[in-house]
This record gives structure tokens, C-alpha cells and sequence, in this order.
């Protein structure tokens, strides 16, 4: 047995891999994409990147039907889109074990919110293991198949950023090699027709209840019993903040969640004479303890019970906030950091989205926006993006606005990405057709899903494996859905870009516009960093407003840093007095 360093999403990979997992999909989002990347390295399973999150469970959920572990990962907002069939398959159950992983983004490091999903475990009535470290990241995968098949449920696997990309040693262990199950039609399991729906409804509590009862006695919850004066309630990476903050405390660590032990926590509070609930985000332990009137060792009967009242419910705890809040210990504070200058969110030097936002603003557009690289076109200089909600929102609210504000739809511009497209935007498209609207969409393609680290879509034309497989052309898709106004443009070429833009918005249909030019990142065609002619500038900073890192602008000249430039050469485009040209690399 051999002992390596793993992150919580590495470890969650190789547990898979030990539980003999035969499928898994996903679509990518931080913190969980490294998941299914690790996951790809291991043969013995199949694996692959889906249009949504949906779409991937769904996949997941046939592969658990037709007998072979399937494992599915995702997000936090992930999961609001693979909801529907969740709940559903919850009714079902499972034949071989199914197990969704849920990454939450406590403090929104790389997210639009920080929705806690222990919620969804509990409203889905699945099974919910939270590991606190990238040990039980790895052990709690293996024994969430081992419990989906034994009580005929789903189990999502919680972890939150922190867990997902901190490294610990893990032991390795020989991969199970388990055969797949037979598939046997079951038109009363897997049909949910109402009829069946009833009864599975009834079973689905009898399930949960059954394990509710095995969750009392789970070796993944433990009681730490020492200084008795103080009783912890927790689980996940909090854990690992009580036992920092608060080394003499008696704990009870939790490793499953949903449905709670509270016969356990009963014992537990029985043995302490104040109780603290420590979870990040919801009191969704909180809560429940609290609902089932713990009976308690406090002296008026009554054991001294706290939680969210003196914790935070937003952001990331740490053991300086437990200190604080717990001990009456001064907050720590932190050393200033040395002298760095401020650095805000930028669009990378050459990005082809830059020149999108650019124009968008000149023209002064209304925009809905929509989760990718290019929401950064919403910051200063640019400017240019009016809203952002969620994946593939842009286009049906272009379509809100427009119903309410019929004059708005000559200024209307409706902006996404090209895996957003095939992940919910196209359904957007398809209500813009339906119901009459008139909105101006720019499909942004820069041939990969660059926010969450370059992974391929069914755009891009390669799987997961690396494997060549059907390129699907947007064109074709676009005309398909019953768009008449399809045009392709280069996005380094600033005059065709705001003359399609222009004639689009003239227009009063739906119409699309591909606005084309791979991800900066992943090309190294580009040939001949600009440079200013200092003879020439003006100072007049027209090519500033590009917001383009590698300007600055030093005693009223414009500077090009040659070691940021690409040679995109839109700044060039915009020079009135040729103070800009192509240099060498």
C-alpha cells in the first residue's frame, strides 16, 4: 500500500477508480473540474465531458440503471441544472450505485453564488457524506457506492473548494474489479408514471429511513470526547477548523449528513455542557438539532446552544473566526502584504473577446450577458455588459427585456460562448424564434471552454480522451433552430465586426452573429508585437479604452509591454495617427 499526495479532487478521481466506477461525466466548473481530468487517466473507466450538467447526470443515471457504478460531478450550480432528474431518480433508486459530487464555492472564489448544497441532499432525500480531507475524499466515494446499492439510493458526496484543491497523503489501495449487473426491465422501479410515482414515494421514505438508522451507528461518525465543557457539532473542512482552533474541545465529527444521526448528536450533547454547531454557509445541521429539542447536560436543563447566532452564514470560516467567536480571542492580524500594485480582473492580452465589448460600447448596447471569460467585459474601461445570472440566461432575457421594452430591441445585444451555447443557450435560441423576438445574439467562439481551464465541447470536435469525433457546426445548428440571419465574423478585425453588429441591430428578427478567433491561450500563430512610435502618439488614448494589459501610458505616452503584447493588433486599428505598428517577436 503506497502512501502519495493528493488534492481532495485527485483523491476523489483515484477513489472512483478503487470502487470500480465504470462511468463518469461531468461538465467542467471550479472548484470540480480536475475531478473528471483525473479520472481520465484510468482506462477502466469511461468518462466523459457532457453539453450541461443535466445532460451528464442523466448519463450517469442510465449507466447506474443498466448496472455499472456511475459517478457524476459538478459545481454547485450545477446541480440547480441537473435538479429535475435528480429528484426523479431519487423515487427510482439505483440497480448499480450512483454518486453525484457536489463542489461548493463557500466566499465565491470563482462563482456567481455560494448556495449551500446540503440543501438539495435533504430536499432530493438522497444520502449526503461530507469528507473532511483528501483521505476520506477517497473513502467516502468507495463507501457512497457500497451505500447507494445497499439502501437503493443516490448519494452526492459534498466537499467546497478548500477540500477540492488542498493536498494530503493518501493511502492507495488495489482497484475493485466488480462485473456489471444485469439489467432487468422494471417498468414499476424505473417508470415514474404517477401510478408508480405514488408507491416509489413510499418506498423512496422507507429507503431513507432505513438509512437513517444505519447512520446512527456509521464508522464515518465519531465522537472525540475531551474537555467536556465544550461540545462540537461538525463536518467537512470545518472539522479541520475546530481542531485547530479548538484542540481541547470534545468534537462529533460527521461524516454523513443527510439524513442526520440525531440519536448520536443526542448522546453527544448529553456528555457536554455547552454545544456549538460549526458548518459553513445554512445552519442546515443547526437547524435540525435544534428542531429535535436535543436533550442536554446544562445545569437548568437547558444546555447553552449556539451556532448560527454568533457564526457567520456567509463566506469561508477559519480557525481565527472560531477563535474570535468561540474563545473571545482577539481576531488574528494578518501581516500587510508587501507593496504589489492593484491588479483587477482583465480580460488576457489579445483575448478576441476584447474587441466584442470594445465595440459593443461604442455603440452603446444594452447587454445581457452570461457565465464566461467574456463576463469581464462587464468591468472598467469596457463597460459593456449589463447583466449576468447564470448559464445560457443571456438569450431568453434579451427576450424579457424586448416584451417589456419593445424600443429597446434596436440596441439589444445578447452575448455567450460557445460551450454555453451547447450547455443552455440553445433553448434560449429556440424561445427567441418561438416567440417573435428581435434580439442581436454574438456567439463568442473561441473553440474551447477556456473559463474552467480549456477543456473540449461538442464544438471543439475532440472528447474528453483526446479521441477526434463530430465537430458540430454552429452554423448549421443556428439555421436549424430557425434563425434566417446567420453571419460569421473575425474578431480581430474591428471594422467587420461593428458593420455586422450595426446591420444586425437594423434589423428587426432574430439574428446571430459567430464572432470567431480561438482563445489567445491556445494558439501561437501570432506573429509581430505592436509597438508605439513615440514621434507619433498624440496621447489622444483612443487605443486605451481597449483595456488591454500590456498599455500603460507613461509622461503622456502610450507604452506597449513587449512582453504581454500577442500581436492581436486591435490597438493598431484604432491608432487615427498610424503612432502604432506591427514590430517583430
Amino acid at each position: 500500500m503506497s502512501v502519495v499526495l493528493l488534492s481532495g479532487n485527485e483523491a476523489l478521481a483515484r477513489g472512483a477508480y478503487e470502487a470500480g466506477v465504470q462511468l463518469a461525466a461531468a461538465y467542467p466548473g471550479t472548484p470540480s473540474t480536475e475531478i473528471l481530468e483525473n479520472i481520465a487517466q484510468y482506462k477502466t473507466i469511461r468518462s466523459q465531458w457532457s453539453p450541461n450538467e443535466k445532460v451528464a447526470t442523466e448519463v450517469a443515471i442510465g449507466g447506474a440503471i443498466a448496472g455499472g457504478r456511475s459517478l457524476v460531478c459538478m459545481k454547485h450550480v450545477g446541480v440547480n441544472v441537473a435538479a429535475d432528474p435528480l429528484f426523479s431518480f431519487a423515487y427510482t433508486g439505483v440497480n448499480a450505485g450512483f454518486v453525484i459530487v457536489s463542489a461548493d464555492d463557500p466566499g465565491m472564489h470563482s462563482s456567481q453564488n455560494e448556495q449551500d448544497n446540503r440543501q438539495y441532499a435533504r430536499f432530493a432525500k438522497i444520502g449526503l457524506l461530507e469528507p473532511s480531507d483528501s483521505q476520506e475524499c477517497k473513502d467516502f466515494i468507495k463507501l457512497a457506492f457500497e451505500l447507494s446499492e445497499t439502501f437503493d439510493l443516490p448519494m452526492m458526496v459534498r466537499i467546497t473548494t478548500r477540500i477540492a484543491h488542498t493536498k494530503g497523503l493518501v493511502r492507495l489501495e488495489e482497484p475493485s474489479l466488480p462485473q456489471p449487473k444485469a439489467y432487468q426491465k422494471n417498468f414499476a422501479k424505473y417508470v415514474t408514471l404517477p401510478a408508480n410515482a405514488r408507491r416509489l414515494r413510499v418506498s423512496l421514505a422507507e429507503r431513507l429511513h432505513r438509512l437513517a438508522e444505519y447512520n446512527e451507528t456509521s464508522p464515518l461518525n465519531r465522537m472525540e470526547i475531551q474537555d467536556k465543557s465544550l461540545g462540537v457539532v461538525t463536518s467537512g473542512i470545518c472539522y479541520q477548523y475546530v481542531k485547530e482552533a479548538l484542540p481541547n474541545a470534545s468534537v462529533l465529527k460527521l461524516g454523513i449528513t443527510n439524513p442526520l444521526p440525531l440519536q448520536l448528536i443526542s448522546q453527544f450533547a448529553a456528555q457536554v455542557e455547552e454545544l456549538w454547531v460549526v458548518e459553513e454557509l445554512d445552519p442546515f445541521m443547526e437547524e435540525q438539532i435544534s428542531a429535535a429539542s436535543i436533550p442536554c447536560l446544562g445545569s437548568n436543563g437547558c444546555i447553552p446552544f449556539y451556532g448560527k447566532e454568533l457564526l457567520p452564514m456567509i463566506g469561508e470560516l477559519s480557525p481565527s473566526i472560531l477563535r474570535e467567536k468561540i474563545l473571545g480571542q482577539p481576531a488574528e492580524k494578518a501581516e500587510p502584504a508587501p507593496y504589489s500594485p492593484e491588479r483587477p480582473p482583465v480580460l488576457c492580452p489579445g483575448c478576441p473577446h476584447r474587441n466584442v465589448f470594445y465595440t459593443l460600447q461604442e455603440l452603446h448596447c444594452t447587454v445581457t450577458g452570461d457565465i464566461g471569460c467574456y463576463t469581464l467585459g462587464a468591468l472598467p474601461p469596457l463597460s459593456a455588459m449589463d447583466t449576468c445570472i447564470c448559464m445560457g440566461a443571456s438569450i431568453p432575457m434579451a427576450l424579457g427585456m424586448e416584451k417589456v421594452h419593445p424600443e429597446m430591441a434596436d440596441r439589444l445585444v445578447a452575448v455567450l460562448g460557445d460551450s454555453t451555447f451547447f450547455h443552455s443557450g440553445m433553448t434560449g435560441l429556440v424561445d427567441q424564434v418561438y416567440n417573435g423576438g428581435s434580439a442581436t445574439i454574438l456567439l463568442l467562439d473561441n473553440s474551447i471552454t477556456a473559463m474552467t481551464g480549456h477543456q473540449n465541447h461538442p464544438g471543439t470536435g475532440i472528447q474528453l480522451n483526446g479521441q477526434v469525433s463530430v465537430k458540430i457546426n454552429y452554423e448549421n445548428v443556428i439555421r436549424a433552430l430557425g434563425v434566417n440571419r446567420v453571419c460569421t465574423v473575425d474578431a480581430y478585425d474591428l471594422a467587420a465586426l461593428r458593420q455586422a453588429i450595426e446591420a444586425e441591430l437594423a434589423v428587426r428578427e432574430v439574428s446571430v452573429i459567430i464572432v470567431r478567433q480561438p482563445c489567445v491561450l491556445i494558439r501561437n500563430d501570432l506573429t509581430g508585437r505592436c509597438q508605439v512610435n513615440p514621434k507619433q502618439c498624440k496621447n489622444c488614448k483612443a487605443c486605451l479604452k481597449l483595456g488591454c494589459p500590456a498599455m500603460t501610458q507613461q509622461d503622456k505616452k502610450v507604452l506597449i509591454d513587449p512582453t504581454l503584447c500577442v500581436g492581436c493588433g486591435a490597438c493598431l486599428q484604432l491608432c487615427k495617427f498610424g503612432a502604432i505598428e506591427k514590430g517583430v517577436n
